[in-house]
């Protein structure tokens, strides 16, 4: 009993942790499997890519595979709470990451055929898998809920500003100058304050030209203000380097104390 305690311990602290010299190291390789993983899926996309190396691109994918399903399969073992593992969001990631490929061997035929590859997209969501890999998401994730209210009350007031600007256009210059309604006034005032200027519509009078450029002025502004509210808050954390990569196993959260014993979220007792 004492072993097989002390195996799936490491096994655990493997999987899911990065404390350890092993841990560190399976983050690392898995790290570099998902991005060469989705790279591979994105490259496959192209017409002119699986008519010379279609073979080689079909043997990548089921090593990808092999190797995400061996890992899912790991993490369901070390799971103390295996149930809360397979059902949370990053254990649903895992699973779809290596869903298409089995699919594949039980759906043939050319008229399925893109039933297929519209599954098989799919695989881009191993993508996802990095949330586990980054660290300061935790801190991120803490002062962009400590600053929804201020960022909701920016968000409004932004959205009544491009309402207001794209009726005044839709007035000023009308359909005849490509301003047909005040919603298609309204995409134009979210790029314009946006400063991202596709040019497909544009005012062509005095007084739009003049209100068009005070938008574009002001978009400047605009874009600091969250950026300001999130770093103001991520300052605040007086904590923020000290969170360690312990994941509790009961209830598979993280971002805790380095020092802690107890989850903070559940109680239960930390490795």
């Amino acid at each position: 009993m004492t072993n097989k305690k002390g195996w799936k311990t490491v096994l655990y602290e493997t999987v899911f942790e990065a404390d350890t010299r092993a841990g560190k190291l399976f983050d690392l390789t898995l790290l570099v499997l998902i991005l060469l993983s989705t790279l591979t899926v994105m490259i496959e996309t192209m017409p002119e890519i699986p008519k010379v190396f279609g073979h080689y691109f079909y043997k990548l994918e089921w090593f990808f595979t092999i190797v995400f399903t061996v890992e899912y399969v790991l993490r369901i073992i070390a799971a103390r709470k295996k149930r809360r593992y397979i059902f949370s969001f990053l254990g649903i990631i895992d699973f779809l990451s290596i869903l298409p490929a089995y699919i594949g061997i039980f759906i043939s035929g050319a008229q399925v055929f893109l039933v297929i590859r519209i599954v098989r997209l799919i695989r881009v969501f191993r993508i996802l898998k990095l949330a586990q890999f980054i660290g300061a998401g935790n801190t991120l994730r803490t002062a962009l809920l400590a600053s929804r209210h201020k960022i909701s009350v920016f968000l409004l007031t932004v959205i009544m500003i491009v309402i207001v600007s794209g009726t005044t256009m839709y007035l000023i210059e009308g359909a005849e100058h490509g301003f047909t309604s005040i919603p298609r006034s309204i995409y134009w005032a979210i790029v314009t304050l946006t400063t991202v200027g596709y040019g497909d519509i544009a005012p062509e009078t005095f007084l739009g030209q003049t209100i068009a450029s005070l938008i574009m002025i002001l978009g400047y502004g605009i874009l600091a203000v969250p950026t300001g509210i999130v770093s103001a808050e991520m300052i605040q954390m007086k904590s923020h380097d000290k969170l360690s990569t312990q994941v509790c196993p009961a209830c598979m959260r993280d971002g805790h104390d380095s020092d802690a014993v107890y989850c903070k979220y559940c109680s239960s007792k930390l490795n």
